[in-house]
């Protein structure tokens, strides 16, 4: 498979998923979503479809800014932004209101016009602080 496959395999899933389109019509029905740094495993292509509409639609109503895409030979990865406001249920903690403004990075493993996996680095914690309330601070040591 070339990298031009995968390139429009991505951009094709990307502008699906930028616009709450059918972006799940680009999973293997036997796809993976890995969150990379947790024991949190999703399998088949449903209930990753319905994980990624959780995210953005139902717990939070967010806009993805996204910031890069490299693409090589059956391998992907983005840099985006996962912005929003948390509207619904999440990790136990009922809706907030407040605004999140996350960056996360996430690699694909493609096959020719499906995505087979999906490897999440997205940090929760700072997800969790935001909801919070908690500002971002930066400390400066010196």
């Amino acid at each position: 498979m070339s990298i031009e496959t995968t390139r429009i395999t991505m951009e094709r899933y990307a502008e699906a998923l930028l616009a709450f389109g059918d972006f799940g019509r680009h999973l293997a029905e036997d796809v993976t979503m890995t969150f990379e740094g947790t024991d949190r495993v999703v399998k088949g292509r449903d209930a990753v479809r319905d994980t990624i509409v959780f995210f953005h639609q139902r717990a939070f109503r967010s806009a993805i800014e996204l910031k890069s895409l490299v693409c090589g030979e059956r391998l992907a990865a983005i840099e985006a932004v996962f912005a929003g406001e948390h509207i619904g249920d999440f990790e136990g903690v009922a809706p907030t209101h407040h605004r999140v403004n996350v960056p996360y990075q996430v690699t694909y493993d493609v096959d020719g016009d499906r995505i087979r996996a999906l490897r999440l680095y997205f940090p929760f914690e700072l997800l969790m602080r935001q909801l919070a309330g908690v500002a971002n601070e930066v400390s400066v040591v010196g």
